[in-house]
This record gives structure tokens, sequence and C-alpha cells, in this order.
């Protein structure tokens, strides 16, 4: 396993400008030409609702928006294109020469639960530096939450048992490296993924595949090859042919110090029992366990009471567990007036209603500690009764970066403020939010719609 180095590699530095949509672009030029580009506005993230059955989201991406964020620039190649294919006009593309954001953004920390409603990023600044985020902001947080999500599920379900994302070849390469870090800030303890190791420090693994076996001989000299170069330690692959026979051989060459055996097929629970008799009859009782294949949440629970040291999860944590976006969206919450002061917008079109005004969050907990509501407060600070937390913090001043981005404080936090969470929020079965989103607006409470 390699050791965590938070520190992204160097080297010539990307524009992210065009991670964007052909209408952020055209809206923008609108505005410019009819004034309204430069009024003060706050635009807020949010998900109306969590995926069907989940109890609580987990906030991923931040980390990488804000490392996106510095280099949203409008160089010579980026404006070449946009004028060459006609997406803006001359005033626009000057006004993008010169694009920096200058303004403020609030957020949940990185490795947050949220719940429906949860403004989980506020972005304040004129109308024209805050619009063309959208698409960068929701494509990061949208697809690193799902997975997130997905995975402090599976690693809640593994208890004390380490989970390895194993999902690279199942994915789009790039979002194989996302993927790999979401997983890491939801507590699984390591990646098959290199790059994810280099980008972010998150900690790789891996051993050989059933390739390596057939391109031996037999099993015994493919064996006889691991350990001479991976050593003792190594984890061996024993269900090639057959599992009896490839256990009995795997302690013959290595002994009692063999590290591990991996099981990749078959029924994981009897199997797992046979292979753990099996080990310590032969006196290997310190060898550990490893299970793969398509595993899930559901799966993962249900080896709890088998004799499993570890799961590696591919498929089902990088596609989110049948949930592969988070459903967040990214919305226009107020605006400034033409008193100058900042008033309350909202969509109002049928099943797609939000909530207008600036947002401010904070996690309702009772004497022990257990968290009891979501509240936000409109326009305000919702009223602290004690033993609440607040939970927006600044990521973003004057257009300068103030947050962490590595993913190690990410998982930090993420374990914090799960075990918060009531005992219900890791159920496995289908359930409502573990905790309700309650809005404070001058002093009243009203509790939000199921689809607000």
């Amino acid at each position: 396993m390699s050791a965590p180095n938070p520190s992204p590699p160097t080297g010539p530095r990307t524009s992210t400008a065009l991670l964007t949509d052909h209408y952020e672009l055209t809206m923008l030029q609108a505005t410019l030409a009819s004034g309204h580009a430069h009024r003060r506005c706050v635009f807020e993230t949010f998900a109306r609702h969590l995926p069907d059955g989940r109890r609580y989201g987990v906030v991923a991406g931040t980390g990488r928006f804000l490392q996106a964020l510095a280099d949203f620039r409008f160089g010579d190649p980026e404006l070449e294109f946009l004028g060459d294919t006609g997406v803006v006009d001359r005033p626009t593309l000057d006004y993008l020469a010169d694009y920096r954001f200058t303004g403020d953004i609030w957020g949940y920390a990185e490795g947050e639960c949220y719940f429906p409603g949860s403004p989980v990023l506020v972005v304040e600044s004129t109308f024209a530096e805050g619009v063309v985020l959208e698409t960068l902001a929701l494509s990061m947080l949208n697809h690193d939450s799902a997975v997130a999500s997905a995975a402090s599920r599976m690693t809640a379900a593994a208890g004390d048992r380490p989970c390895i994302e194993m999902g690279s070849r199942r994915t789009e390469e790039h979002s194989a490296v996302a993927a790999a870090r979401a997983a890491y800030i939801a507590g699984f303890q390591a990646t098959s993924n290199l790059e994810a190791g280099r980008s972010h420090g998150v900690p790789t693994m891996g051993t050989a595949a059933h390739s390596f076996t057939l391109l031996h001989d037999d099993e015994r000299s493919a064996f006889a090859s691991q350990l001479k170069s991976l050593g003792l330690s190594t984890t061996l692959l024993v269900d090639t042919y057959d599992v009896t026979g490839a256990v009995e051989l795997a302690v013959e060459l290595a002994g009692p110090e063999l590290g591990g055996v991996r099981l990749d097929s078959g029924d994981l629970v009897s199997q797992a029992h046979e292979v753990r008799a099996q080990l310590d009859q032969l006196g290997a009782r310190d060898t550990r366990i490893v299970v793969t294949s398509d595993l899930d949440e559901h799966s993962i629970a249900a080896l709890a009471a088998a004799p499993v040291d570890a799961y590696g999860v591919g498929t089902r944590v990088v596609t989110g567990s049948g949930a592969p976006a988070a459903g967040m969206v990214y919305k226009l919450v107020a605006r400034e007036g033409d008193s100058g002061e900042l008033e309350a917008v909202a969509k109002a079109s049928r099943d797609k209603t939000s909530i207008g005004g600036r947002k401010f969050a904070l996690r309702r907990r009772n004497a022990a500690g257990v968290a009891e509501r979501e509240v936000l407060g409109i326009g305000e600070h919702p009223h602290d009764d004690g033993d609440d937390r607040s939970l927006l913090v600044p990521l973003v001043r004057g257009g300068e970066v103030v947050a962490a981005t590595d993913a190690h404080t990410a998982r930090e936090h993420h374990a914090m403020a799960r075990a918060e969470l009531p005992s219900r929020a890791l159920r496995m079965s289908h359930g409502d939010p573990a905790i309700r989103t309650v809005y404070q607006d001058e002093g009243s409470r009203v509790e939000v719609e199921e689809d607000a």
C-alpha cells in the first residue's frame, strides 16, 4: 500500500473554463447586453430529494471544484474556439478574456452529510461571475457525491472491515480517479487506481488477476512466482480452478505466514466459512480472506456474519450503487433589486419548486449529540439552541480559496458527521431521510414539503 500524499502533481495547468454548457455563455452574452450581468446574486446548490430509499447523502467533489475554480480562465485557445464557432459575440469574448471569480463561496465541508434542501454550495457574486460556474460545480458535486453516498453506506455495512475501491475498469478514466477519491472520503481504505494515489494521496493496493494464473503452466508455478516476487504477505487469488485445492497449495507454498486469499466468485458466504475452516486447520489462522465479485452495500451487509476480513468493491461503488448522480441543482435564489438590496427569487414550476432567499444552515442535535433536524434559516442564521452545529463554512473569499481541498481532511470530517447521525440513518432498508429539514423565516418554522 502506498503512503498518502495529499499534494497534487505539478505540471502545466489546463484551463477548466470550457467544462461548461453552451447556454451558460449565451445567458452571459444576453445579460451583458441588457445591463443585468453585474447585479449581485446568490446561487445555491442543493438536492430536492435523496435517491429513492436513501437516508442521507454525502457531500464530495468540493475540493475538486475549488481546485478547478483556480484554473477557470479563458485563455487564447478557449477564446479562439468560442469566437470561431460563434458561441458568443465580441463584447462577451472581451469580458471572458478578463474573467476572474472575485466573489465569495460558502458550503458544507466536504465529507459532510446532507439532506433534502441542504444548501451544500452557496455562491455570492455578480450574475456574470456566478452563472458560468453552474456546470463545473454540478458535474463534480453530482458525480462525487453519488459515489461518496454509496461508499458511505458500504463502509457503514462493513463496520471495522476495510473496503477497497476497485472500479476503474467500470467507468471513464477521469471519473475513475474522481470516484476513488470520493470513496476514500467516505471511508474506503484504499484504491486500485494509481492516478488517484498520485493526484489525491489515496493509498493504493493490488496483487494479481486470473490472467496471471492462466499465464503459467499450472497454479503451483503461478503462486510460487507471485510469492517470490511480492513476498509472503501477498494475497493469492484462489478461485481460478478449484478453491479447496488452491487454498491447500497456497499454504503449502507460503506456510502460515501467507497474507491473504481472495475469493471472486460463487456463494461468498458459504465459501468464506469453508475457506476459513480450511485455513485454520492448515495452521494459517492469521491469513486474511478478501472477497470481491460485484459487491454492494446489501451484499456486504449479508456477509457480516461470514469470516471475511476485507471487501473489494468495483462497479457498484463507482456508479453510485444505483444512483449515479446525486440530483443536485444550481439555482438563483436571490438577486439585487432596484433598491440595491437582495431580493429572494424562486422557481415555482410544477414538481420543481424551490425556496428563495439566501440560506444559512445548522444541524440540530440533542443533548447526547445526536442529529435531530436540518435547520435552514432564510436570510439570517437560524437560532442555535445550544447543541447545534453550524454547517456552512467559508470556501472562497474575494475569489481566493480559503478551505482545505484534500481528500484526507474530508475523510476525517465525514467520519465525524456520520457518527452523529441517528442509528436509523445506517439501516440498509429503504426509508425516508434520517432527519427532517426545517426552514426558519423570521422566527417561524415550516417543515419543508417532501417535493420542495
